[in-house]
């Protein structure tokens, strides 16, 4: 690996493929980190926390000056990400002195594993989280993308569900089990599965009439559709504390091959296998829903590879710390052709859309550039 000439800033060097133009990513809203590219190698700073605090804002703002500081190259642009209320999308937009240039969030982290797997494109993604702002304000989250340095292209994404009370939801796993019912027009049930949630009453009813319940196709609220299903902790302290619950249960997957269904227009819908969860025990819930949907990842892909005739896939986002699904999934594409792509020096989460925003940036300035 190469040598870090600034240990106290730097917490990891990605090398590159080839010489690229200097750019500054700046990361994403949570496990905020920044990326500037070197010549041939990416500079990934240490982890400034999620940006919702002064302390996290004043260490990005101190990152970004002094990685900017040690710069061999200036650089040309700053990469962000599309939501706009975001610090760092704001303070990148805000940067007189650069060209910023907007990168999606799942782009982003498709982005980061082909930089490190020093590949320019096209290359297949899966792109599986918690939210990333879309092409038209919708939440996104379980997302099949096609990447070359022109940009992406969105080939399918989950079935979208209502998130009932928005953000609430992620750390309410019950509200998703109850936009499932509604989803599959069961929207009686709630109120009698999740009696002992203040609200629950009325819940069916607010999302009938899309109150305050936005469309979300979050992979990282379908786990949690599943936990409110199987009553893994209905209410959680943290985003993500219960599909970790759920993970734990696994003892032997098991696979529906009933459990999912892909339309024409390449939207993956997981309802089939939601609906068995009602009223199962939570373990053979757990090993149901594991074993089904890295199946389904496995048919989606194919169909993806079949259509566009590239045979690598990255697997990225915070889902895939999940290790059951993770090694299921990898198994599945070796045995079918399917080059895996994973994360190697970087984790599959957030601190990574840094590395991508920068090298989407960079591909695409170099790409106008030889034009």
């Amino acid at each position: 690996m190469p040598d870090n000439p600034f240990p106290e800033l730097i917490a990891s060097i990605v090398p590159l493929p080839r010489v690229m133009p200097p750019v500054l990513g700046v990361g994403a809203y949570l496990k905020n980190a920044l990326c500037l590219i070197q010549g041939g190698e990416a500079w990934i700073s240490r982890e400034n926390g999620s940006l919702d605090s002064v302390e996290a804002i004043t260490r990005f703002q101190q990152t970004a000056k002094a990685l900017i500081g040690a710069a061999i190259m200036k650089p040309l642009a700053v990469a962000h990400d599309w939501h706009p209320d975001f610090y760092c999308s704001r303070w990148a937009e805000s940067n007189g002195e650069l060209v910023s240039i907007g990168v999606q969030h799942h782009h982003a982290h498709v982005a980061a594993v082909m930089a490190e797997h020093g590949t320019e494109g096209p290359t297949l993604g899966l792109a599986l989280d918690g939210f990333g702002l879309g092409e038209r304000k919708e939440a996104w989250g379980g997302e099949l993308l096609r990447v070359d340095p022109q940009g992406f292209e969105r080939i399918g994404h989950l079935c979208e569900m209502p998130q009932p009370g928005g953000d609430v939801a992620a750390r309410q796993p019950w509200r998703m089990g109850a936009a499932a019912l509604a989803s599959m027009g069961r929207g009686a049930e709630i109120a009698i599965q999740y009696a002992d949630q203040f609200g629950s009453g009325m819940l069916a009813d607010l999302i009938e009439r899309q109150v305050n319940a936005p469309l979300t196709s979050s992979a990282g609220r379908l786990f949690d559709a599943a936990c409110g299903l199987l009553h893994i902790l209905p209410v959680a302290s943290f985003e993500g504390e219960a599909p970790m619950k759920l993970e734990s249960l696994v003892s032997e997957v098991v696979v529906d091959p009933q459990g999912w269904h892909i339309g024409e227009d390449m939207v993956l819908d997981m309802r089939p296998t939601l609906a068995r969860l009602v009223g199962m025990q939570q373990i053979q819930g757990a090993n149901l829903f594991h074993g089904t949907l890295a199946a389904a990842l496995l048919d989606w892909s194919k169909r993806a590879v079949s259509q566009t005739g590239i045979r690598q896939v990255a697997l990225c986002g915070g889902c895939f710390f999940n290790k059951v699904l993770r090694e299921s999934l990898t198994q599945g594409m070796i045995d079918e052709g399917i080059t895996p792509l994973l994360p190697q020096q970087l984790l599959p989460g957030d601190t990574a859309i840094a590395l991508g925003q920068a090298y989407a940036a960079a591909l695409q300035i170099k790409e106008q550039g030889e034009t």
